[in-house]
């Protein structure tokens, strides 16, 4: 009778297996399921921040062209924070905040010596890429754009993600846009309203996602439509491709990712690696 076996010699060739070599075989042991409704929630992530990118562009748009005042901009950009910051306090009734041991007078000097130093430096930023052309300019800002986007942390456990590259990457393409706008005063409102947007936001969707799910669905699709819009008041054909992307990333992914889980086929059985559960560290000393 053959025995899986090596130190014995068996009168069987060395890749003969019988019948029941196939009675340990196992299939998707570990996959996963995903269930529909759950994949288009946590999706929610990507769709919040194509429109962060969507809204910020379609900002530096206004401004650029003369539509939207640096002064209106600051002013709407101050009062949705503040709303932001007592939200953020209102979703778990502070227990974050004791948690951290950080007070409210240590975020508002944190954010004066910001403001303080953006705008001292504005006229550098200014005048930082005048040697530069402008088409270049859009290239390295629509590049570093992208790279924000993907090494973003939507929540997955990877190599890839880098919430500190991705925030780098947000700051250094609005800095190269606001060297594009006509004056320093327009530098620092645009780099204030990338840091509010790429830093503080996500940090708020992270909190209403984990404590309240429904405010976060609600929240998204407002600003999605909020984003759409904007863009629409730009380019009727941006905005419908636009609408296309949220709706393919929002929907057709999802279910097509739960498509594909059907055809999963991992196998698993006596032909995998071994693996040695005994504690060998005593060797290495």
């Amino acid at each position: 009778r053959w025995q899986k076996v090596l130190y014995e010699r068996q009168p069987f060739p060395d890749n003969y297996v019988d019948q029941r070599f196939l009675e340990e075989l196992r299939k998707n042991v570990h996959a996963r399921r995903y269930r529909y409704r759950a994949v288009v929630f946590q999706s929610g992530a990507v769709v919040q921040q194509l429109c962060s990118v969507c809204v910020f562009v379609v900002t530096w748009w206004y401004m650029d062209a003369g539509v939207l005042s640096p002064q209106g901009l600051f002013g709407a950009a101050l009062v949705s924070s503040l709303l932001g910051y007592v939200l953020f306090d209102a979703v778990d009734g502070g227990a974050g905040r004791r948690e951290s041991g950080r007070t409210r007078w240590a975020d508002l000097k944190s954010t004066l010596v910001f403001a303080a130093f953006t705008y001292g430096f504005s006229p550098v930023l200014k005048t930082l890429t005048e040697s530069i052309s402008t088409d270049t300019i859009y290239a390295m800002s629509s590049l570093m754009l992208l790279g924000h986007l993907i090494f973003f942390d939507y929540g997955a456990n990877a190599a890839i993600v880098s919430s500190t590259l991705s925030l780098n990457m947000a700051i250094f393409a609005s800095v190269c846009l606001a060297s594009r706008l006509p004056r320093s005063l327009h530098a620092f409102v645009m780099v204030t309203f990338a840091m509010q947007i790429f830093a503080l936001w996500p940090v708020l969707q992270k909190k209403l996602k984990a404590r309240t799910p429904r405010c976060y669905v609600g929240v998204t699709m407002l600003f999605a439509l909020a984003a759409l819009a904007a863009l629409a008041s730009v380019s009727g054909v941006g905005a419908v491709l636009f609408a296309s992307l949220l709706l393919a990333v929002s929907c057709l992914c999802p279910y097509c990712l739960i498509r594909l889980q059907l055809l999963k086929d991992n196998i698993h059985g006596p032909w995998d690696e071994a693996e040695i559960k005994e504690d060998l560290s005593r060797f290495l000393t």
